[in-house]
């Protein structure tokens, strides 16, 4: 039975010839490697005299069980032997020699011929000329490596011709011997030998392996003659495996013939073949060029007619592209009768579906490959299945179905860290599971999901990022962990159960105590980059707002001695044209100023998503333009809090123009930078505000005392401070008013101006008068001094044409500004 199935096989291998490369005694890795690389470049060679190409097939390894398939098919059949061997003294010689033998026999009874090739001997042993054993000085000087393999591939053709010519050849008379497969060598004992159907059996047997052979030997034309021949006889007699066979090579002959280019997506892996073929493409449109047609009736009396050309009959010899899939459906449904076949069948499904998918034919190669899942092979190890659901994930991604690829390759992830393997291997998991995200609709950037709707299957998108943060773990890489945590968090928080976002919060807990999250990019060893990922819905921030200084800090324009400024906004009543981009909203100006060195503020209407309180720790803004000094907050929010104020303060240290381009905060050990810009839906009065160098700050204090009801100045005048006095009129009072410079800049102006408002009555004379001589030299006013200001109070009022003056005594009110 044959064991190991190659999942690269493609239609194009049945014309190869299948050459093994192996080491003999220790050599070192790299050096056989770089041989080896050198070998399997000469795998293609133009055969002298003839219009024929010999492809080859090099492997390093191949199972001895399945070489035992050779006669069911000549392309499993090792045909070349190739052994590189280290060997530095003529004492190691002898040795060295005796295992080659041992190594050809092997493979013994299938090799045509095989080479030995020694590094490092030298002298006189390395001088006399042998055909199979090549001698170089060292890895590094061995210029005719290829050269000697070109001759050894001839070597190959001659011996492949000649049995080629042997079993085509009619030697009437001669018993055709029945070539059989390992399994069925015990059913054909004590069977009659003598019988038409078992010399038909024979017949279509050696029909289809000298159509093998002809493949092989680059006689495309003959060997679909060949095969078609022996369909029919083996369709005879029922010969159910070796019709499978039969078809499958006349579905291999015309797959070679249709797509020259290849069909294993191995990019430049195969030339287009040699003269004879394009001479054929050229034909292949002419009506009746290819119909070289044969009628199994006309075989002479041993069934091998060597003369292909004179027969003539019923079938075409190239399948159309169509016929060509019927046919695998075909030769696969013969080999699904016998379970020792279930390699040949797998190997035929992934041909088939290789050819489907230069078809463009997705459906159909679909169902190919759904058999291939179902086949049973032996118990596999679990290498075995790595690669087989690797392969089937390769296949899926290349007819364009990426979910299923997705779907297998995340079970050879989870094979790569299964229980059974003693060391798993969880880097390879981690990367194979990484292969997985297109096809799940994920990426691993947050951006992605900010916009619109959600794309993906989201249960299973946290079941992968959670696996991703499990083999994180395992790899023991903390950070990366804390990343794909931080993602299925910020991106899936929709979709998560209170109960997930309570596990989810604290297993993100428990890792960033050892290792915080950071905005920082976190590059793997393969040079794939994770960007960062802020946390913007924890909490969510729904308005942002620049807020205007308090009234009593908020800068004035010094009046100009002309008066009126000019007014500066557009002469246009109405303007139709009002921008309406986000970026242009962030951007424009706000009507107020910051000042140097005061506190600023901004308020972020917030509120917080998750089902319990939400602890920000480290809250502050993000600013461009200005020196800023930010005082960052820490919060609590309820659980699922509704809109919630919060203002965030800071220094502006420069002046000039500043930008609030977002904030940070820190939430369960994560350090998130939030920028306005990847916010959808956030309102904002602008963002950009200018800040102002700092000006004098002036608290004034009286002798007086407090004023217990406040006075509603006119418009556009603030009220520091209310006090009252009581007066008899006539009376006079001094007031003495302190002027303290609390702020860092020196006082250079003072300007005194006295407004009376709201007195019914008439009043004569000054009601307040000063000197300001004596104030203002103490100016400029240093900070931190104080300097006094004396204003003298005087009341004369008329009280005379007022009735009922006892209820109407009003006081006169004046403001100081």
């Amino acid at each position: 039975k044959m064991s190991v199935p190659d999942y690269m096989q493609c239609a194009e291998d049945h014309q190869t010839l299948l050459v093994v490369v192996q080491p003999i005694g220790i050599v070192p890795e790299e050096s056989f490697f770089r041989i080896y690389k050198r070998i399997s470049a000469v795998s293609q060679v133009n055969v002298r005299d003839s219009q024929r190409v010999l492809y080859i097939r090099y492997r390093h390894h191949y199972p001895p069980e399945n070489n035992e398939w050779g006669d069911f098919q000549t392309h499993r059949k090792v045909v070349g032997l190739i052994t590189i061997t280290d060997c530095s003294s003529a004492k190691e010689w002898p040795q060295t020699f005796e295992k080659f033998h041992l190594q050809k026999e092997m493979y013994g009874s299938t090799l045509y011929d095989s080479r030995l090739f020694v590094f490092g001997l030298q002298g006189e042993i390395a001088e006399q000329p042998r055909t199979d054993v090549a001698f170089y000085p060292s890895y590094d000087e061995c210029e005719t490596v290829e050269k000697r393999i070109e001759d050894f591939i001839e070597s190959l053709f001659i011996v492949l011709e000649s049995k080629r010519l042997d079993r085509a050849t009619d030697k009437s008379g001669d018993k055709i011997p029945l070539l059989c497969v390992p399994f069925e060598k015990k059913d054909f004992v004590g069977l009659d030998t003598d019988s038409r159907h078992y010399k038909k059996r024979c017949q279509g047997r050696m029909r289809k392996h000298v159509g093998d052979l002809c493949l092989q030997a680059g006689m495309l034309q003959d060997s679909l003659v060949h095969y078609h021949m022996a369909v029919e006889l083996l369709r005879s007699v029922n010969d159910f495996l070796w019709l499978g066979a039969a078809l499958e090579g006349l579905c291999s002959a015309s797959v070679i013939y249709h797509y020259p280019g290849g069909t294993g997506g191995k990019v430049g892996s195969r030339r287009a073949q040699g003269g004879s073929l394009s001479a054929e493409a050229g034909n292949r449109h002419r009506p009746g060029a290819q119909e070289v047609l044969i009628d199994p009736g006309a075989l002479t009396s041993n069934g091998i007619n060597a003369d292909t050309s004179a027969e003539i009959g019923r079938a075409k010899n190239c399948l159309s592209p169509e016929d060509i899939i019927d046919k695998y459906k075909e030769a696969i449904s013969y080999y699904s009768k016998y379970k020792n076949a279930g390699v040949i069948e797998l190997e035929a499904c992934v041909k088939a579906v290789r050819v489907l998918a230069i078809q463009k034919r997705s459906m159909e190669a679909s169902e190919f490959l759904q058999n291939a899942v179902y086949i049973n092979l032996r118990q596999l190890s679990e290498e075995e299945k790595i690669q087989r659901y690797s392969i089937l994930s390769e296949l899926y991604e290349r007819i364009g179905f990426h979910r299923k690829s997705a779907f297998f390759k995340r079970i050879a992830a989870m094979q790569c860290a299964a229980p059974s393997i003693p060391e798993p291997g969880w880097r390879a998991c981690y990367k194979l599971l990484l292969e997985t995200l297109p096809g799940y609709s994920l990426s691993l950037d947050p951006k992605d999901f900010s916009k619109g709707t959600h794309r993906g299957w989201a249960a299973v998108q946290m079941r992968l990022l959670h696996e991703l943060v499990y083999a994180s773990r395992r790899m023991g890489n903390p950070a990366l962990c804390v990343r794909h945590l931080s993602f299925l968090l910020q991106t899936m928080l929709d979709f998560l159960s209170d109960q997930e976002k309570k596990d989810v919060t604290q297993s993100l807990e428990s890792y960033t105590a050892k290792c915080p999250g950071t905005m920082e990019f976190i590059t793997l060893p393969d040079g794939l980059k994770l960007p960062p990922v802020p946390f913007t819905k924890l909490p969510i921030v729904r308005s942002v707002k620049l807020l205007n200084l308090p009234t009593s800090l908020r800068p004035h324009k010094v009046k100009s001695l002309l008066g009126q400024n000019v007014s500066t906004k557009s002469p246009f009543i109405y303007s139709p044209i009002i921008a309406h981009s986000r970026g242009e909203e962030r951007s424009k100006k706000i009507d107020f100023q910051w000042v140097q060195g005061d506190v600023c503020e901004v308020q972020l209407m917030v509120y917080n998503p998750m089902p319990f309180e939400l602890r920000v720790e480290n809250m502050g803004l993000l600013t461009t333009g200005v020196e800023f000094e930010s005082l960052p907050a820490a919060l609590s929010l309820p659980a699922e809090s509704g809109l919630y104020p919060v203002t965030l303060v800071g220094v502006p240290q420069t002046t000039g123009q500043i930008t609030i381009n977002g904030y940070h905060t820190s939430v369960f050990g994560v350090f998130s930078d939030c920028l306005l810009d990847n916010l959808p839906g956030v309102k904002t009065n602008g963002c950009t505000v200018e800040v102002i160098p700092a000006l004098p700050r002036l608290q004034i204090s009286t002798s007086l005392p407090r004023s217990a009801h406040t006075l509603q100045p006119s418009s556009g005048d603030e009220i520091s401070t209310n006090v009252s006095v009581q007066l008899f009129n006539g009376e006079a009072q001094q007031l003495i008013i302190k002027l303290e410079n609390i702020g860092t800049e020196p006082l250079e102006k003072l300007e005194v101006t006295a407004k009376t408002v709201n007195t019914k009555e008439k009043l004569y004379g000054d009601f307040l008068s000063w000197k300001l001589e004596d104030t203002l030299s103490q100016f400029p006013l240093k900070p931190g001094k104080i300097a006094t200001f004396t204003v003298n109070i005087k009341v004369k009022l008329d009280f005379s044409c007022q009735e009922n003056l006892l209820q109407d005594l009003s006081d006169g009110e004046f403001l100081i500004s």
